[in-house]
């Protein structure tokens, strides 16, 4: 019906509960109580769609709940995805399709740095994971780019999910005395609480692209009693420098694991992740088994990874370093004490137990095995040879523990076994020829087996040598067979602690190949 003619406007107000349903046609109707206004649809008859009123929105409507419901469409190229094959395509209201993300903004917290967000990050924790055991109720928790300040520990329950925007973007930041995060029962209750009132143990929790630091020298990660934990691209990172790290001082660790003989901490994944900062990455005497760190970084550290100083070596089983970068660690990398079935394999150690001086001042080992079945495999050292010789890479001390130092050694127990080497040995030799040198410091004794190849002749033999470091006990054997005379004299002298290993040669016109072993007990 067209549009004749505007008289005057009628109007009604009143509470919301006392609305007519339907007002009349083009008559408006104010609840006063709840500010909202609506308009009457008018009849049939006048053309109206249906018997009513409509709502008129103002800055007081719940426009979440008047608007069209949500179809997922994902249209491109002309197709249109079938959500319901069987039937109308299905519907969620504007609310529920957003309640399938939470954000930690939607219950308070800022992220600016300044405000204190400690309360507002536990209580969305405890609103989407404790308060029910309805799984359809948790969601991942969201943290948007900035710097969460906590002046207390964020209480990590089970189940439960946590995401940033990257490790330097979201970042939780301790300004108190307490650890920066920790993992929590169902009621986040921790410490010797945990469990009690018949909370769920933590268990199933992620952690991904968030970074933890804390503004003073204090540890930053408590994982407790817990069990399947994943940390994914996560930083952890103190206020230290190396000005500071000469020495373990208050010994804040990035990681800090516990565990109860009951609740035993295990099946823990640390995966890209970055530790700097602070005294020690990871720092355990407690019973923990099956950790994983992989393709994670160490930076900037008194020490990198240390387990099991006094307790005994069951107790901490199945600790995995893999495809790790170590750097600016003033002292040992990776000291495994008192604790068996570890590994440490394909990792990169750069400055690492130099007292941040370069590899050319080696002052600690880099691993250190204080117990027996631990193994260092495929692990690369920028310390070379000659400097490893006064320091070693790998100590293994009386452990029978298996270590290989870069390419040039293996370490079984106490056997060293050099890899087979290849040297050229001149023709007409007369005045003695270095070869290589030894400093027998430490050892004391050693034996070279070799074969020396000259013009299709073979030699296959040992030098057995036995010292002392004056050198007035030198003595040595050369004890071999060979198919042809190859016209090679090896002599041993020694200087000092420097033992070095020499050859002669006849004119036979040929040059000799060697290949040698050189092997001895630390």
């Amino acid at each position: 019906m067209a549009i004749v003619q505007i008289s005057r406007i009628t109007q009604r107000k009143g509470l919301q509960v006392d609305l007519p349903d339907p007002l009349a046609g083009a008559e408006f109707g104010w609840s006063v109580d709840e500010r909202r206004l609506f308009i009457g649809n008018g009849t049939l008859e006048e053309g109206a769609p249906v018997v009513g009123n409509t709502e008129i929105l103002t800055e007081f409507s719940d426009i979440i709940n008047v608007i069209t419901p949500y179809t997922y469409k994902g249209q491109a190229a002309g197709y249109t995805v079938q959500t319901n094959p069987d039937g109308a395509p299905i519907q969620l209201s504007l609310q529920q399709w957003m309640d399938q993300w939470a954000s930690v903004l939607d219950f308070g917290a800022v992220g600016d740095g300044v405000a204190d967000d400690t309360d507002a990050i536990n209580n969305a924790l405890y609103q989407i994971y404790c308060v029910q055991t309805n799984p359809q109720i948790r969601r991942a928790l969201f943290f948007p780019a900035g710097v969460y300040k906590v002046t207390s520990s964020i209480n990590v329950p089970p189940y439960a999910t946590l995401y940033g925007e990257g490790a330097n973007n979201s970042v939780i930041r301790q300004d108190g005395s307490d650890y920066t995060v920790r993992t929590s029962d169902s009621l986040q209750q921790t410490g010797i609480n945990i469990g009690d009132q018949g909370a769920t143990t933590p268990q199933s929790i992620t952690i991904t692209d968030l970074g933890f630091s804390t503004s003073v020298v204090n540890n930053i990660a408590l994982v407790e009693d817990a069990t399947n934990v994943t940390f994914n691209n996560v930083s952890f990172t103190g206020p230290l420098t190396k000005a500071g790290l000469a020495t373990a001082g208050a010994g804040s660790a990035g990681v800090h694991f516990d565990s109860t003989p009951t609740l035993t901490t295990s099946e823990i994944q640390f995966n890209n992740c970055n530790f700097s900062g602070t005294s020690y990455a990871v720092n355990t005497n407690n019973q923990v088994s099956g950790i994983s760190i992989n393709q994670s970084k160490f930076d900037t550290l008194y020490q990198g990874i240390v387990l099991g100083t006094g307790v005994s070596p069951e107790t901490i089983t199945g600790f995995r370093i893999t495809n790790c970068f170590f750097d600016n660690i003033y002292s040992v990398g990776i000291n495994i004490d008192t604790a068996e079935l570890n590994a440490s394999a394909y990792n990169i150690f750069y400055d690492v137990g130099n007292y941040f001086a370069g590899p050319a001042s080696p002052q600690t080992p880099i691993i250190v095995f204080g117990s027996s079945n631990n193994i260092s495999v495929g692990d690369m050292f920028e310390r070379t040879d000659a400097n490893a010789l006064t320091v070693p890479r790998i100590d293994i001390g009386t452990t029978t523990s298996i270590a290989f130092t870069n390419s040039t050694q293996l370490a079984l127990g106490r056997s060293v076994m050099g890899t087979g080497q290849t040297t050229t040995l001149l023709n007409n030799q007369g005045s003695s020829v270095t070869i290589f040198t030894v400093d027998i410091s430490t050892i004391g004794a050693f034996n070279i087996n070799y074969l020396v190849s000259r013009a299709g002749a073979h030699r296959y033999g040992t030098i057995s040598v036995a010292t002392d470091s004056s050198g007035t006990a030198l003595t040595y054997s050369d004890e071999y067979n060979e198919s042809a005379i190859t016209g090679i004299i090896f002599s041993i002298t020694q200087t000092g602690s420097i033992v070095s290993v020499k050859y002669t040669s006849t004119n036979t016109g040929s040059t000799a190949e060697l290949k040698y072993t050189l092997n001895y007990f630390s």
